[in-house]
């Protein structure tokens, strides 16, 4: 069984990029259904994935002890 540390390393790699995948997704619906650059999914889209990146990144600084 893995320790709880690596199973929430691991947890959290895996929902950071579900929510990049969720941002992505939204981004590409809201542009093919005929939204614009300000339409609501196209700004939640992009917030996901800022949001799933910054963690993702955040936590390769602190792995690195930075």
């Amino acid at each position: 069984m893995p320790d709880p540390g690596q199973l929430h390393r691991g947890t959290t790699r895996l929902l950071s990029l579900a929510m990049i995948a969720i941002g992505v997704a939204l981004v590409v619906r809201t542009l093919a259904a005929g939204g614009g650059g300000a339409a609501i999914g196209v700004v939640l889209g992009v917030l996901f994935v800022a949001a799933g990146g910054a963690r993702l990144y955040l936590q390769s600084r602190q792995r690195r002890g930075l």
